[in-house]
């Protein structure tokens, strides 16, 4: 399958879409602005632990990751974002380590490794253009090690994101502990990520222990929910009880091309509907989310208007193929000026019935 290499392009541009905000009030339009591609000065610095994998899709074969899409995001969002992984000492690797270095990310925490080989996974989708995922064991960024450079990172990182993917081995696993002991003063950024046979109960206790904030999709609140016996009638619901047990600062659900729901610890909450788009994937959508979001709360946002840049990116990633497909100001300018047909969760349909 052939590989393609995506170059970026720097963009600065100044979006304006509606949201709901607070504890449910309508919000105003808000004018955010997000910058793309390079930049001389970078203001946050936002370290991601985890994998980068080549992903093996229907028609070609594409680099992505959780982590590394979402440092692909932010960094092209004007934060500095430092992706920590392994590769494999071969042609993937050699390949991936060349899209990384062409995409502009610095590759100062990417490792090498002689005996394992890069991750791959099995990509495909369903009839509503879900992935699947068949992912490849023993690899490399199973084998991620603490080094000195990784320790100065993690003590000056401004936010570190990390899930329970890479914590399926015991060498990554414990490197990733060293590395949230390091980042003491840094923002908790767990993206769950379940994935088949990746995680388990202890990962997952352990993850949400450590994180500030958790962001996962319908169906792993769902799962979630009966792995910790946390009994819910609502995504609501959910959302109080595990930010109360686990004394998170915000949950964040996305809800697909319904949208996405946001809960703080102190009660605000957030619901903004989705936009019905013609999807050609959504392989990285939920990635673009996270990044908006977190760039948003780093830069001082509100929940509300982070959680509405996140779900606009979300949107946008959605109608490419690939998820580090560089993004031109004109098409987030053209997609949030556009009036566009909303989707609305039904949990959430009284939320905004009487604003529609």
């Amino acid at each position: 399958m052939p590989l393609r290499p995506v170059p970026s392009r720097g963009i600065l541009a100044s979006c304006v879409w509606w949201n709901r905000c607070g504890s449910g009030e309508l919000g105003d339009w808000q004018t955010l602005s997000y910058q793309q591609g390079y930049h001389p000065v970078m203001d946050k610095t936002i370290v991601a632990f985890g994998e980068v994998l080549w992903d093996l899709l229907p028609s070609c074969t594409v680099l992505g990751g959780a982590p590394f899409n979402f440092t692909y995001r932010v960094n092209s969002l004007g934060d500095r974002g430092l992706m920590v992984s392994r590769l494999g000492r071969d042609n993937l690797g050699q390949q991936a380590f060349d899209h990384i270095v062409l995409l502009g990310l610095d590759t100062r925490l990417l490792q090498w490794d002689d005996e394992s080989p890069t991750g791959t996974v099995q990509v495909s989708f369903d009839a509503k253009n879900n992935p699947e995922y068949v992912i490849v064991p023993n690899v490399a960024y199973d084998r991620i090690s603490f080094t000195d450079d990784l320790a100065e990172a993690a003590e000056a990182a401004d936010c570190l994101c990390f899930g329970t993917l890479a914590q399926r081995a015991s060498t990554s696993r414990a490197t990733l502990v060293e590395v949230l002991e390091r980042a003491s003063t840094a923002l908790k950024f767990l993206d769950i990520n379940l994935r088949k046979d990746c995680f388990d109960d202890r990962s997952v206790d352990f993850s949400l222990g450590q994180a500030d904030i958790l962001k996962l999709n319908e169906d792993e609140a769902h799962a979630i929910g009966r792995m910790l016996e946390i009994r819910h009638g609502s995504i609501d619901d959910f959302c109080k009880t595990i930010v109360d047990e686990y004394g998170l600062r915000f949950c964040l659900v996305t809800l697909g091309d319904k949208g996405a729901f946001g809960l703080s610890c102190d009660g605000q909450r957030t619901y903004t509907p989705g936009y019905k788009v013609a999807v050609a994937d959504s392989l990285g959508s939920g990635d673009a989310f996270s990044a908006g979001f977190v760039h948003k709360i780093l830069h001082g946002a509100s929940l509300g208007q982070a959680v509405a840049f996140g779900n606009v990116l979300g949107a946008v990633v959605a109608t490419q193929t690939g998820a580090t497909v560089s993004m031109a100001s004109e098409d987030l300018d053209r997609f949030v000026h556009q009036k566009r047909e909303r989707s609305i969760h039904p949990a959430f349909w009284a939320d905004v019935r009487e604003d529609l």
